[in-house]
């Protein structure tokens, strides 16, 4: 027997589990587990499942708020009341492993599972984004990543019939061996008709739904918890195979079913397949399972107990249904050509029992597995690293400004971190659904308009990794305002964000200090903007033992409502003539732009200037102007600084500027700085002195930059050029560089 537990013990070291976990486990169960236990806790108590290095933390987040109809923790997805009876379903999540080793196939399943999150809860979808981070991307790997990524996001995302209408493209070499793909999705559904995550009810028949299970996506879990390394590729079999035809019919018949009133629960077969759902709604509804491995549809000959139990193979969803309502359910999926298996029942033993073939194959306690019940929670050490004290030091004095800044503002128009991203955007369709009200209007923000209403949901997702790395407490910070800022630029009232936390190992300090300092940041700014943190995603290992972590990477993903669809504010200039001004203060900044980063390769630099209080005030404000119909476009300033704003608001009507700088303030920090709290907004003069009469009553700073000119582009009355050669190079760099 003693032999037999170091076997075991072995086995459970490979599979991802730390002694004192294989412990815990017996005393669980009272004696040792089998192959089929281990593997069940192994990804159950994975990271990906169990956020044990993460939980402590996550539980400091605000997730409180007058909307908010389903909290953090509480189901598949965060839920916000957008009022008049209707509601946004959101979230957002990572699949950086999968598309790391097969970028097709990592990039597609991330788009159905997300999705998946949003309609089994009872929601349509109707918008989604995504947030994409390669290496550099001249080189051939990071090209063929970023390329199969984006061909995976919309091959599934157009024929699942999802408009995606938004995202963020971001390029360095710490992505090089770990790209991160972060995929986010909203759905609407009537307050009160929301599905749970939840089983009770003995009796009551337990179905799998949608398509036959294979050998995909084994362990995807437990994958998804450790670093890549050389020995990753051998991880392929964890990649998942989606399907976004099956997907589609799956939506639909998940939303006739609802309509039944048949359904008891319900929940997406995500990470960990089967034993994910079984355990997780059983814990929920305080209950337990009988299941029959070999009643589930299979497209393999001979799976094994663990492997069913395990397989992450796409479009599948668990649903427990009132026992003798069967028929109405059956017909549903029958009519939408899908499997539907009865594979169990609910009992009341809170006990998950597994037969194969009439043998009992894994007997384990629900509760004891699951985030908030017996799965464990760790508080990692975490500890400052020594390179946080040195970006402190910066300064820019010992950086000489240089001679000539056109050659700067060319510099940065041509780099692929801020030129057009349309060699992605072009294959995406944002149109399908006919409610995207931005995809030929620039804007801040994604907005898409909630059918049958006047309402219309603005979205957004957003992160600055670089700063975050400066500085993770006052980058995530920046990451929270600057959604903020491109909401509230769109016309709209932020209400709530998703997250999707991307990190290294959570066992080295340095990279849990990291963290640890997001979380606090992002907690203080959810605070203050009131925008309460609905749920999202943990992604830590981003790392390989060759390059180290990635840059510490929270993406932000922000929901607002307008309740007025009217109320949309635009991004670009309108008029020849029209005054530009500044709202918020410049600074003589440069820390961590993507100006000091590539121009002067200089990377050891803090956050950039950031002021939340001032920073809100100013939100305010420019909600104030677009309600009064004060501004003709609003603009925020962000990667590239002002020049780059100002280029971006001139281009899509083929209209330049005329500015001039400040005299106190080094002129390319003036142009390319990046400090945080600045809004560009165009204003007709005939409306300057109301323009003027409301930003007087404000404590915000403001300042008349110029004004708009027919195409050509002048700083103090020196040529940049016009806005026509910038547009040539802006639109056409990505291209350039990939190919048609």
């Amino acid at each position: 027997m003693e032999n037999q537990a170091l076997s075991t013990l072995e086995t459970a070291k490979e599979l991802g589990l730390l002694p004192e976990e294989f412990e815990r486990i017996q005393q669980i169960l009272g004696r040792t587990p089998n192959f089929t236990e281990l593997s069940i806790f192994s990804v159950m108590w994975s990271e990906h499942c169990s956020y044990k290095n993460s939980i402590t933390w996550l539980k400091t987040l605000p997730k409180d708020g007058p909307r908010m109809l389903a909290k953090a923790g509480e189901e598949n997805a965060g839920l916000v009341d957008l009022g008049d009876g209707v509601a946004c379903c959101f979230k957002i999540e990572s699949h950086n492993h999968p598309s790391a080793l097969e970028p097709y196939q990592g990039a597609a399943t991330g788009v159905g599972g997300i999705n998946r999150d949003i309609f089994t809860m009872g929601a349509r979808p109707i918008a989604q984004l995504n947030s994409l981070r390669f290496g550099d991307i001249h080189q051939p790997k990071n090209q063929w990543l970023l390329k199969g990524v984006v061909k995976g996001i919309s091959h599934y995302g157009n024929a699942f019939g999802i408009p995606t209408v938004g995202g963020e493209l971001f390029f360095d070499e710490c992505y090089t061996v770990n790209p991160l793909v972060n995929a986010m999705s909203a759905g609407i559904l009537t307050v009160g008709q929301m599905v749970s995550a939840t089983s009770y009810g003995v009796g009551n028949p337990v179905y799998i739904v949608g398509s036959a299970t294979g050998k995909d996506g084994i362990h995807g879990a437990a994958f998804a918890s450790k670093d890549i390394s050389e020995d990753s590729v051998n991880d392929l079999p964890a990649v998942q195979v989606g399907d976004p035809f099956q997907e589609k019919l799956l939506l639909e018949a998940t939303l006739e079913v609802i309509k039944t009133g048949a359904v008891v629960g319900m929940q997406d077969m995500g990470a960990a397949g089967i034993i994910c759902s079984n355990s997780e709604m059983s814990a929920k509804g305080e209950h337990g399972m009988r299941i029959d491995l070999d009643n589930v549809p299979m497209r393999q000959e001979n799976m094994k107990p663990f492997e069913i139990l395990l397989s992450e193979s796409q479009e599948r969803m668990l649903i427990v249904v009132e026992k003798g309502r069967e028929k109405e359910v059956e017909d549903v999926f029958d009519k939408w050509d899908l499997n539907c298996a009865i594979i169990g029942e609910v009992t009341d033993t809170k006990r998950l029992h597994y037969y194969m073939n009439g043998e009992l194959v894994a007997d384990v306690p629900a509760d004891d597995l699951v985030l908030g019940g017996g799965a464990p929670v760790y508080n990692r050490e975490y500890r400052e690293p020594a390179y946080y004290q040195e970006n402190l030091k910066f300064d820019i004095n010992n950086v000489p400004e240089p001679a000539d800044l056109k050659a700067v503002a060319a510099h940065l128009i041509a780099h692929p971190n801020i030129a057009s991203k349309r060699w992605v955007t072009d294959q995406y369709d944002s149109m399908i659904g006919t409610a995207t009200m931005t995809t030929n209007r620039p804007c801040d923000a994604a907005v898409v308009a909630v059918k049958g209403t006047d309402k219309a949901i603005a979205l957004t997702i957003d992160c600055n990794a670089r700063y975050v790395y400066a500085d993770p407490k006052k980058g995530c910070a920046i990451a929270v305002a600057e959604a903020a800022r491109n909401i509230t630029c769109a016309g709209a009232e932020p209400v709530a964000i998703t997250n999707c936390l991307n990190f290294g190992n959570p066992y080295v300090p340095e990279v849990y200090w990291q963290f640890v300092s997001a979380i606090k940041g992002m907690s203080e700014a959810c605070t203050k903007f009131q925008t309460p943190v609905t749920g999202g995603n943990v992604s830590f290992y981003n790392q390989s033992s060759d390059e180290g972590p990635v840059f510490p990477t929270p993406t932000i993903g922000m929901i607002g409502v307008l309740d007025d669809k009217n109320t949309l504010m635009t991004s670009n200039f309108k008029a020849e003539g029209d005054l530009i001004y500044l709202i918020g203060e410049s600074q003589n900044d440069i820390a961590s732009s993507q100006y000091l980063a590539s121009f002067h390769n200089v990377t050891a630099a803090p956050a950039p200037y950031f002021d939340l209080e001032k920073e809100y005030d100013m939100h305010q404000v420019v909600k104030q102007l677009i309600k009064e119909q004060l501004i003709q476009s609003a603009h925020d300033v962000a990667d590239g600084g002002l020049y780059i704003t100002l280029l971006e608001s001139a281009m899509p009507n083929t209209l330049g500027f005329a500015i001039e700088s400040e005299d106190d303030i080094r002129k390319d920090a003036f142009l390319f700085g990046e400090a945080q709290g600045r809004v560009v907004v165009s204003v007709n003069p005939a409306q300057q002195e109301a323009f003027i009469e409301l930003l007087a009553t404000s404590t915000t700073e403001f300042s008349l930059l110029g004004t708009v000119t027919a195409g050509a582009l002048l700083v103090d009355d020196e040529s940049f050029g016009t806005v026509k050669e910038a547009n040539a190079v802006y639109q056409n760099v990505l291209h350039g560089i990939l190919g048609e």
